[in-house]
């Protein structure tokens, strides 16, 4: 269930990794399901999830999530020991992951997490096919940001 173009409406979003789009070019991106918990899902509910820290590995032709945090609720999860940076399981075709496994052993490339989001109450996670940005880019991309935001307010200012 990929889509090169997936675009989420804004309130089903979770969370978002907003440093990815700072730190790399993004190539392509696909949706893949997460296995999780019941405690995990009570926790997303609530918005105790970051993933600015997560990344995919591929394992033994298996996708999963390392370093997505979701902070357990004390009132759910009071008879089993929850452990808020499991590496959780990525759902994909196989055919999709295989795709994948060959980008990513190509030089440069790397999987990384864009969001999560609710699609038919499932939680579901954008990955992307990413190369990384060098140092002179990411100042480009500053430049570029500060510029808008100048643009911006020269247009603000002159609408008063």
């Amino acid at each position: 269930m990929s889509s090169n173009t997936s675009k989420t409406p804004a309130d089903s979003r979770i969370a978002e990794n907003k440093k990815a789009f700072f730190n790399y070019h993004i190539e392509e991106r696909y949706e893949a399901g997460v296995v999780l918990q019941g405690w995990e899902v009570k926790a997303i509910r609530e918005g105790k999830v970051q993933i600015t820290e997560g990344y995919v590995v591929v394992r033994e032709g298996e996708l999963f999530l390392i370093g997505c945090l979701i902070h357990p609720l004390r009132s759910t999860s009071t008879h089993i020991r929850a452990d808020a940076d499991r590496t959780r399981k990525l759902l994909m075709h196989k055919a999709e992951i295989r795709r994948l496994i060959g980008k990513v052993e190509q030089k440069g490339y790397t999987l990384v997490p864009l969001n999560l989001h609710w699609k038919n109450g499932r939680v579901k996670c954008d990955i992307a096919l990413a190369r990384g940005k060098a140092q002179h880019d990411k100042r480009d991309t500053i430049k570029e940001r500060e510029g808008k935001r100048e643009v911006e307010r020269a247009m603000k200012q002159r609408l008063r």
